[in-house]
């Protein structure tokens, strides 16, 4: 193989991230209530994963579906709305999840809805609730540390690795947040992403939140 074949075999590559096996698209929704912009959040159905749980609407990217249009899709699917209705703003930070998925992230706004009007699949969602960006503007998250610790498998070769069973392999120190909205607790990868675009939006400076 020579450099002419490697530049046609990557001509057309679209980057993706290395060892992360699954990749999901998520929509942070925002509406406007009485002239102020609120999120959207759900809490998910009590017959689907992590139930009870505080999310945006998102889910897993089909094939031959670009993020953007996976976002999309599972917003109208989960909150029953027509896609006409959802104006992707722009794509923000993609976040990646210990369960080894890659999050794409995007700022919509829902538009010639009202928030009364909003229902949802109950198959995923057994409730939706609105905060305003004020709130997040004005509040910071809690924040706390989970430590994630290497354990190989039991036929690890450690013979293949300088110091064996003694190498370093370090830690990760991994940040949580916890937003504490009326009875909602806001807190994980939801959280997680909220904090993100807040700080797009202050440029991580807390002196511009009051």
């Amino acid at each position: 193989m020579n450099i002419e074949n490697i530049k046609n075999k990557l001509k057309n590559i679209k980057p993706k991230p290395i060892d992360f096996d699954v990749s999901f698209a998520v929509l942070v929704p925002m509406i406007e209530i009485d002239g102020e912009l609120n999120f959207i959040y759900e809490v998910r159905s009590n017959s689907i994963t992590q139930p009870g749980e505080i999310s945006f609407p998102g889910g897993r990217i089909e094939e031959g579906e670009s993020p953007k249009e996976a976002a999309i899709r599972e917003t109208s699917e989960e909150l029953l709305l027509n896609k006409a209705n959802i104006e992707i703003i722009a794509e923000l930070n993609y976040v990646s999840s210990k369960s080894g998925a890659f999050v794409f992230t995007f700022l919509g706004l829902i538009k010639d809805v009202y928030a009364n009007e909003i229902e949802y699949c109950v198959d995923e969602v057994s409730e939706v609730f609105f905060v305003p960006l004020s709130f997040f503007l004005e509040n910071q998250p809690e924040k706390y540390y989970m430590n994630y610790y290497p354990k190989a498998d039991k036929d690890f070769p450690y013979h293949m690795v300088n110091n064996g069973e003694d190498y370093n392999w370090g830690n990760i120190r991994y940040p949580v947040y916890f937003y504490k909205y009326c009875n909602y607790i806001i807190w994980g990868l939801t959280a997680k992403i909220t904090y993100s675009f807040i700080n797009e939006l202050t440029n991580g400076d807390d002196k511009e939140r009051k």
